[in-house]
């Protein structure tokens, strides 16, 4: 922990704030937590050690990941968002992978050890709500053990208008054919004014927010991500961490939260001339972990980095900054791999440890919903 000598030395108006965080009886304000994301020199040192200090309170040094693969089912999508490499709105260009072909890939992962298989595809739409029940009935068929991690909020509500009924009760088919917990994907940023610029044709902050808090509701836990470091300013980071707390501390069903920085190469958000990309570097990316574990401490236990958006070696120093989740082994990445990620295909459980345990912190295997499978 810092000196109080230290302290003395930063600004007091942050020394304050960062005082409030580590009594941990009061929330930060949407205030603090925008001064903190602006903080530089001695003042992000100090923003490090409290975050920090306050993941080992809660966490005692354990770092956690989980053995899982992706399975994206299909590319094909017609909803044209802008930061998008991975979709196709050309059936002819596309693909749609076949319940063996998946079935294959659950086998596979059941081999691997896995614990979780995590499901997402584009919006196709030739997809009957079917396919997706026999998509969950495929992997339960396999191992029902294997935990189905599947369907953003925007995938669930594509299948509510297939099904033509209400989003509580397509969840309730989705769960009794197999569905576990869902991804809290398809965030980005949960502000409506740059949701129009990015992806005009997702649900909008409050459907969003609607189909988690009922899956929430019926028993059904989520993961909640922010897509950052585009066309959003600070305080739009700061007023999607508020919608997220605002939720959690209602439902209590948010797992974990995880940021995902832009991946800006093969963006067509990137090339287009009317946009600010406000990408950050680094620091930038740290201080948002930092401030997360801050702003959510009273909320959301678990903060995760995203290996394959930052890299391996930059995620490992994350876990100094209020992280204690290193994601998982992920096998066959292919949405940040299409944008221009350098990292995603599969990082090997013995190396995720040997990361975690180079770091100065505790190894643990966990299932998707942070139960200890195995401390190494």
């Amino acid at each position: 922990m810092l000196t109080t000598e230290f302290l003395d030395r930063i600004n007091p108006d942050i020394k304050q704030v960062l005082k409030k965080a580590l009594r941990s009886e009061e929330d930060l304000s949407p205030k603090d937590a925008l001064e903190l994301l602006k903080v530089t020199g001695k003042e992000f040192i100090a923003l490090q050690n409290v975050a920090d200090t306050i993941c080992y309170e809660k966490k005692k040094n354990l770092v956690t990941f989980v053995i899982n693969r992706n399975i994206n089912f299909t590319n094909i999508c017609f909803k044209g968002c802008k930061f998008c490499c991975f979709s196709v709105p050309d059936k002819n260009k596309g693909f749609l992978l076949s319940l063996e072909k998946i079935k294959e890939k659950v086998i596979e992962a059941k081999d691997y050890r896995c614990t979780e298989v995590c499901i997402q595809g584009g919006i196709n739409p030739d997809l009957k709500f079917e396919y997706y029940l026999d998509i969950l009935r495929t992997v339960k068929d396999v191992d029902r053990r294997i935990h189905a991690h599947a369907f953003s909020p925007q995938e669930i509500f594509r299948l509510s208008q297939l099904c033509g009924d209400t989003i509580e009760n397509t969840l309730v088919q989705l769960q009794k054919a197999g569905l576990d917990s869902i991804p809290g994907t398809a965030a980005e940023i949960l502000v409506d004014k740059v949701r129009k610029i990015i992806c005009p044709n997702k649900i909008s902050t409050s459907q969003w927010v609607e189909i988690v808090s009922t899956a929430h509701s019926i028993g059904i836990p989520t993961t909640s991500t922010m897509m950052y470091g585009h066309i959003e300013e600070l305080n739009d980071r700061i007023r999607h961490l508020e919608v997220l707390r605002e939720i959690q501390a209602q439902t209590q069903g948010f797992t974990e939260f995880i940021p995902l920085p832009f991946i800006k190469e093969n963006s067509i958000l990137s090339k287009q001339k009317d946009f600010n990309i406000n990408i950050g570097y680094g620091i930038d990316d740290l201080k948002l972990y930092s401030v997360s574990r801050l702003f959510l401490n009273n909320y959301i236990d678990n903060i995760q980095t995203s290996w394959v958006k930052l890299g391996p070696k930059f995620a490992q120093v994350s876990l100094n900054y209020g992280v204690n989740d290193f994601s998982g082994t992920i096998m066959e990445e292919n949405i940040s791999k299409s944008a221009g990620a350098s990292y995603g295909e599969y990082l090997p459980p013995e190396e995720i440890v040997n990361i975690i345990k180079s770091a100065g912190k505790c190894p643990a295997q966990r299932d998707t919903v942070y139960n200890i499978i195995k401390y190494y």
